[in-house]
């Protein structure tokens, strides 16, 4: 009983399985046989009931399409890297920056009569060459953003004697920062200041001593100017 109940089990699943082959060969008989409208206006058997990855009548199309869009990815990014290389040079190629100091002074430097630009006359780094030592300017050699850094250093001979400075940063004759000390307390004192300015090709910028001030026991190295160009503009 138990071996007959075996064998009419096997014989069903033998069945199903014809049956099932029946049905996928009907229905493939059936999609080479239709004359209606089709959704990608053909009919590809061999893609529909073969294909591994199940595409449908539309599969070579799509991916066609896969490959089509693969290779645009890759050419713009191709193009990206370039331009970045293109900025990267021209970047490169516009190279501006100084640093100076004021050297060594026995006297003070003023008191004038009149606003006088500080001579930073020590120069260790001028790419560019946009700064003139003989007369403490810098020139924009082309339009962009520049940072600014200006130090001041003052020793006043004796104790009780009156510190007396105000130092000013100036753009194309406009003040932009200032520093300044007024008092009889201290007998020694520094400050700075760091600035970022936009500027036009020919644009200037200087370091000033108001009148009636002045700056005394400079040692070289602690009275500074300096500048660089953090990026180029178009104006």
């Amino acid at each position: 009983m138990r071996a007959i109940a075996c064998t009419l089990f096997i014989l069903s699943l033998v069945w199903e399985r014809v049956r099932a082959d029946n049905s996928i060969s009907s229905l493939k008989m059936e999609a080479v046989s239709w004359d209606g409208e089709l959704p990608c206006r053909k009919w590809d058997c061999d893609c529909t009931f073969k294909n591994p990855r199940g595409c449908c009548c539309a599969a070579t199309e799509l991916h066609e399409v896969e490959d089509q869009i693969f290779h645009r990815v890759m050419d713009l990014a191709k193009r990206v890297f370039q331009l970045g290389d293109t900025v990267l040079e021209v970047i490169g190629g516009i190279r501006v920056a100084f640093t100076a100091s004021m050297s060594r002074r026995v006297t003070c430097f003023g008191s004038f009569t009149r606003n006088s630009p500080i001579p930073y006359d020590v120069v260790t780094f001028n790419q560019g060459r946009g700064y003139n030592p003989a007369l403490g300017l810098f020139t924009a050699p082309r339009p962009g953003l520049y940072s600014f850094s200006f130090s001041v250093y003052s020793k006043v001979g004796g104790k009780g004697e009156r510190m007396y400075y105000k130092v000013r940063l100036m753009r194309n004759g406009e003040v932009v920062a200032s520093t300044w000390e007024d008092n009889r307390e201290d007998s020694e004192d520094s400050s700075s200041q760091t600035v970022l300015l936009s500027l036009q090709q020919g644009g200037q910028v200087y370091v000033e001593l108001l009148s009636g001030r002045q700056l005394c026991g400079n040692v070289e190295g602690l009275n500074t100017f300096s500048g660089s160009l953090i990026y180029p503009t178009l104006s």
